[in-house]
């Protein structure tokens, strides 16, 4: 496997000028040698592009792509020893199942028997063992993509493995199967995984490092808990979650947080206070799961109109509006306890906002 340097930026413009007219902003990321990473974010977000920067398919139009210190910019796929699954299955109907699988080690002149010993620890993995000799034709769209992750996985000398969103056409059931598999995968072989979605079950499920893509740049770089409890940007604590965060527009006032006319004084340390000083207007950060009905007489507690209250089986759904004192109108939703059964639409609910798991945005980036 291989450690992957990235310096570099892409438009698909001759000539640009502003931000808007790239695919990709300057990036400098490094993908170590065994790491299993997601690229995650929206449809345009720049995800495939940077993809296709890695496997040679796109050449930068700005800077170098190296793999173990060796510059491959101007390399082809084959010369930077790439394999790469796409996101619509990728395999020869004429052929068997197992040919598929055995193709791109024969192509390669690797000896008979280790050939038959890989496809066969590949084909079990995947749960294609019992259709081996079967023509690849007659298969179902799943199936044909499980053929294709296996010829992605079946070379063991390949510098790393890259998926484009390689579950689109799979059932459900079976995407979470596939997702189990790659994990134990990765750990048997330590194999350097790049896996592209705008799915962030894939993402958080798969990868022990989740690049977080917005608008061409990678707005945050870290491990599941971390996208979760201290998003680094608001996009990222909107994107992660379901629901995604909450943000109320707070404003420093006489020493206290002011929101919806309200003071507040949560705990916090003397940086922050002194950075929301600074500031004078923020964003107040907190996640559903972490929203607590309060009592009226609770100091600490922001006014709420409830708008909705869903039971969802194992918790209660609830929608409600936070209004400021412009009137400007900020939807909060919390996934409550047994509690949230007795909401009801159009009165009032006091939410506890502040604790140790709430965020604070300036410019929307995280101060703390």
């Amino acid at each position: 496997m291989t450690r992957i340097d990235l310096d570099l930026s892409h438009s698909y413009r001759p000539d640009p000028q502003a931000d808007e007219d790239y695919a990709l902003l300057p990036l400098k990321f490094t993908f170590n040698d065994g790491g299993a990473y997601a690229l995650l974010g929206p449809s345009g977000c720049g995800k495939t592009t940077l993809l296709n920067c890695i496997s040679g398919l796109q050449r930068p139009s700005h800077g170098t792509v190296s793999f173990d210190g060796r510059d491959v910019t101007a390399a082809t796929p084959q010369a930077r020893n790439i394999a790469q699954v796409f996101q619509f299955p990728v395999i020869y109907d004429t052929m068997t199942v197992g040919e598929n699988l055995a193709f791109p080690l024969r192509n390669r002149g690797v000896p008979a028997a280790q050939v038959k010993e890989r496809v066969g620890r590949v084909a079990e993995m995947l749960d294609l063992s019992a259709s081996l000799d079967r023509r690849a034709s007659g298969l179902a769209a799943d199936a044909k993509q499980k053929i294709s992750l296996g010829r992605g996985l079946v070379r063991q000398d390949v510098s790393a493995i890259l998926f484009d969103e390689p579950l689109t056409v799979i059932d459900p059931h079976l995407k979470w199967q596939l997702r189990r598999k790659l994990k134990e995968i990765h750990h048997e072989f330590r194999l350097t995984l790049i896996y592209v979605t705008h799915d962030q079950t894939e993402a958080l499920t798969f990868a022990d490092q989740v690049v977080v893509m917005s608008r061409g740049r990678a707005v945050q770089v870290g491990p599941a808990d971390a996208l979760f409890e201290r998003p680094a940007h608001t996009f990222v604590g909107n994107f992660i979650g379901s629901p995604g965060m909450n943000f109320l527009t707070g404003a420093w006032h006489d020493g206290a947080i002011e929101i919806a006319g309200r003071r507040y004084m949560p705990e916090f340390a003397p940086t922050v206070a002194a950075a929301l000083q600074a500031a004078g207007s923020f964003k107040v950060g907190v996640r559903p799961e972490y929203l607590r009905l309060a009592a009226s007489t609770d100091p600490q507690a922001v006014p709420a109109r409830v708008e909705r209250a869903q039971d969802i089986g194992t918790y209660w759904l609830i929608t409600a509006t936070v209004r400021d004192a412009s009137g400007h109108a900020a939807t909060v939703r919390g996934r409550l306890g047994n509690e949230g059964a007795a909401l009801r639409a159009g009165e009032t609910a006091w939410l506890s906002v502040f604790n140790r798991h709430t965020c604070y945005y300036v410019n929307e980036e995280l101060v703390a």
